[in-house]
């Protein structure tokens, strides 16, 4: 069977973590690089299967770097990882630049958890509010319909539970999910499409950046993502110019990422990091100073590894402060629309009992 016709999935983060933490003990323990690869195809696991470690053996075996056998397969092996190890081949530090790369895909996946996890408890709590009042418009509204057609007529109920009603007869109509859904896919199109667009996909970014509160949360993610990536490659001895390029093609928000490539422009001239950073007008003065001040001290990468930290604590706190307004909040409106529901009810039932108490 040819590898090469087999399509693979792109590894999570923390499962790149583990493989490459484990190629990194086989080195440490003193085992060739051959030997180890070929152990890891007896312990590989989920992201990065048997056959890609059989692959990189085989071709390492055959005189190729180990760099070299990883460029084979983009999907599995980014650009970033791929000049990391390069880096490690040509210092003799590959087992260390391993470990490095491990520890910061885990960085990586600790945050992606931790953004996650924030945003679970509000997205819960808003399948459980439209559950309800589909819950009730569905099985609730149809009983009480009857019982006002027993108690009285129909069309002499208030404005509210007449137009309550209408909307739970059609929300059991077959029409009306046909329609909802035909709706949906034609606005998630024509999101996808205009998001393909450079005008949109700048535009939708730019947005993001921007938004209260959580715009707060994105921005401080990426900029520790711009940090920590660019960090990590430095300290491993990838050059400042390709080490922001790669950094440029990590991080997903296109206004950032032009900031990014028009420091390395003027990198390419002669400049320091900190000038052109600053010169955007998009990146924190915290940022900046520290960046600056690693420059002096000719330590920039550990000036990098600072900012990282920081944010990453910062957008901790952030999401904490994030969750905190929007749990409140989804409570709020959940319990308005069941008690404008409700109220709609109790309305029908008081001007039906009043008028039956007046004949």
């Amino acid at each position: 069977r040819r590898f090469g016709r087999r399509r693979y999935r792109k590894p999570k983060l923390h499962e790149s973590a583990t493989w490459l933490l484990q190629l990194a003990n086989l080195l440490r323990s003193g085992m060739p690089l051959t030997l180890a690869l070929n152990s890891m195809v007896s312990i590989s696991g989920k992201g990065i299967s048997e056959e890609i470690a059989e692959e990189l053996k085989k071709n390492v075996t055959e005189g190729k770097t180990l760099s070299e056998a990883m460029g084979k397969h983009p999907l599995i092996f980014n650009e970033m990882s791929i000049n990391m190890v390069r880096a490690g081949e040509e210092s003799g530090a590959l087992e260390q630049v391993l470990r490095r790369l491990a520890i910061h895909f885990d960085r990586f996946a600790e945050v992606q958890s931790k953004f996650i996890s924030a945003m679970i408890y509000p997205a819960i709590v808003c399948l459980v509010g439209f559950a309800i009042v589909l819950f009730f418009m569905v099985f609730m509204l149809p009983k009480f319909k009857d019982i006002f057609d027993d108690m009285g007529d129909g069309s002499s109920l208030p404005v509210s539970t007449q137009f309550l009603m209408s909307l739970g007869e059609y929300a059991i109509s077959p029409a009306f999910w046909i329609i909802s859904m035909m709706v949906a896919l034609a606005g998630y199109i024509i999101f996808v499409r205009y998001k393909g667009t450079p005008h949109g996909r700048r535009k939708l970014d730019d947005t993001m950046l921007r938004i209260p509160v959580f715009g707060k949360v994105i921005q401080l993610n990426l900029f520790g993502q711009f940090a920590r990536t660019l960090s990590t490659l430095l300290t491993n001895g990838v050059p400042v110019l390709t080490a922001l390029r790669i950094t440029s093609d990590v991080v997903p928000n296109v206004i950032i990422k032009d900031a990014i490539n028009k420091t390395r422009e003027d990198v390419t001239d002669g400049k320091s990091i900190a000038e052109p950073l600053a010169r955007s007008g998009l990146f924190p003065k915290l940022m900046i100073d520290l960046v600056r001040i690693g420059e002096e001290t000719g330590d920039v990468p550990g000036a990098l590894d600072n900012v990282a930290t920081t944010y990453e604590k910062n957008m901790e706190l952030e999401l904490r402060v994030m969750t905190n307004l929007i749990e409140p909040a989804m409570i709020i409106f959940m319990a308005v629309g069941v008690c404008g529901l409700l109220f709609s009810i109790l309305q029908a039932l008081f001007a039906i009992t009043s008028r039956m108490s007046v004949q």
